[in-house]
């Protein structure tokens, strides 16, 4: 396991148009995510432990979210040849064991993790309401711990970003494993 800190975010970027298979059987478009709400897309997979550590808060936070009337994706760009829980079938037994509150979509090519410039598990991704980057943060303040968090930083990045405010400027990076490419 590699660790991996996502870099400085070029805030103020357009999100990046995909095209992606989820695990439920559609398909995803960045059109399907209607501009006017902030969108989080973050890039996850079934086996990372940094992932494993907080995903019950993923799946919170995309409840909350959705309570917002915020749309969430999840995307796994690892090469599935080199670690068999980041397979298809793999990723949609996980999103019905765990019951994700959001799309999991699948980048075998992983020419979208590139586009966005993920690095890591997790890596977050947070657009304003017209799809430009406002977040490139961690989840929150404790990613191994879930009782010591103290500050939910992405839910209340995009809590701002849904008044029509303005996300912190001050954002800790995430870190991870890095994604397994081709």
């Amino acid at each position: 396991m590699a660790l991996t800190i996502t870099p400085f975010p070029e805030i103020g970027l357009d999100c990046p148009d995909f095209t992606l298979p989820s695990v439920e059987g559609k398909t995803y478009s960045l059109k399907d995510f209607a501009k006017g709400k902030p969108l989080v897309v973050m890039f996850i997979c079934n086996h990372c432990p940094y992932v494993k550590a907080i995903e019950d808060r993923l799946i919170t936070l995309g409840s909350d979210l959705k309570k917002m009337d915020v749309s969430v994706v999840a995307i796994c760009s690892n090469d599935e040849e080199a670690n068999k829980e980041d397979r298809f079938e793999n990723l949609k037994k996980r999103w019905q064991e765990k019951h994700y509150s959001f799309p999991y979509l699948h980048d075998k090519t992983q020419e979208v993790a590139k586009t966005f410039g993920a690095l890591c598990t997790p890596d977050f991704f947070v657009y304003d309401k017209n799809h430009k980057l406002a977040y490139r943060g961690r989840l929150d303040d404790s990613w191994k711990d879930e009782s010591r968090v103290n500050r939910r930083e992405l839910f209340d990045a995009v809590k701002l970003l849904a008044e029509g405010k303005a996300a912190p400027q001050q954002q800790t990076p995430s870190m991870g494993c890095s994604i397994k490419w081709i």
